[in-house]
């Protein structure tokens, strides 16, 4: 086969990961447990030829150089597994906005690694699979098993990958993403995670989450809604404390981030059981109950800052699909 294409989900984490041990394999500084998210995908199409002189790279709503250099880096580590030296056209479409810190990386390079890899009939497990598209983007290996994920931290690029801790059906949550801004950030992760380490709380930081990740996982496991609300919480506002004490700090909130995430905890006050996580950037996640989200749908849509609404469920990791983009 040489024309392939893939669907991948992106993700939230639940326990995240910010800062990397090594940056050229993109191992992280902490394991992370995630969930697949229904709602947010991206396609990717990849076709090799013999004729093709070089890559030729279309993403959609994002035609800068960095991004195509950053495609094909990753597309020359799957023709040197495979001893294959063809050239690639790659088509991408997100259903959700890109670099805005909704983790669009982690789905687009989940896509790219299972479309390319089975364009050139590699067979790999699904271990292997993460572990190739975590270097393309680390957190793109969580989006590669299905449903709740963890994401081992690993001593080197063969123990630093993903698996499936539970089935997307294992626990009947919603996550709805707040859209506040679909302005691309100024900084991005990769280059955020840079500056970890320069804040005091980090240290502290990372003597705390392996308790933490067994802790999330506990709570997973018993279905406990409340306690599990309460901790991603305050993992999510623990992330940006050390973000916002690195030097330079990084500020990617929004008004309206502060806006939805005290109209969350209103609603709570109000007896809706909902609670708020964030990734890299100013959107937020409100995960509910899956019988709340009608409720928590129509409450936002009456509020000005909300650009837009994204309803997701535990979501199937990385597949291949049919429907190519060319």
């Amino acid at each position: 086969m040489i024309k392939s294409t893939s669907i991948a989900p992106s993700n939230i984490a639940f326990i995240k990961y910010w800062g990397k041990k090594d940056s050229s394999l993109k191992l992280p500084l902490n394991g992370s447990v995630s969930m697949n998210l229904s709602g947010m995908t991206t396609t990717t199409t990849v076709e090799f030829k013999k004729d093709f002189t070089e890559d030729e790279i279309l993403i959609e709503n994002d035609d800068r150089k960095k991004t195509k250099d950053r495609v094909s880096g990753h597309l020359d580590k799957i023709r040197q597994i495979t001893e294959v030296d063809m050239k690639a056209k790659v088509v991408s479409r997100n259903n959700f906005p890109s670099s805005t810190g909704l983790s669009s990386s982690s789905s687009a390079f989940a896509a790219l690694t299972l479309a390319a890899v089975n364009a050139l009939n590699l067979h790999l497990s699904e271990k292997d699979l993460s572990i190739l598209a975590r270097q393309g983007s680390g957190s793109a290996c969580r989006s590669i098993p299905d449903g709740f994920v963890e994401w081992l931290e690993g001593e080197d690029s063969n123990s630093s990958y993903s698996y499936s801790l539970h089935p997307p059906e294992y626990f009947d949550i919603a996550d709805v993403v707040i859209v506040v801004s679909d302005k691309k950030k100024d900084i991005s992760s990769t280059e955020g995670q840079i500056l970890a380490d320069t804040s005091p709380f980090m240290a502290t930081r990372l003597a705390n989450i392996k308790d933490k990740i067994i802790k999330i996982k506990q709570i997973i496991n018993k279905k406990d809604f409340s306690s599990f609300g309460q901790l991603i919480e305050s993992e999510a506002l623990e992330m940006h404390a050390i973000m916002l004490t690195s030097n330079p700090p990084l500020i990617y909130w929004q008004p309206g981030t502060i806006n939805i995430i005290k109209l969350v905890k209103k609603m709570r006050t109000e007896g809706l059981e909902v609670y708020f996580s964030l990734n890299t950037g100013q959107d937020v996640h409100i995960i509910c109950k899956r019988k709340d989200v009608n409720k928590l749908e129509g409450y936002f849509r009456k509020i000005e800052e909300v650009k837009r609404i994204i309803v997701n469920y535990p979501s199937v990791g990385a597949r291949l699909s049919d429907n190519h983009l060319f």
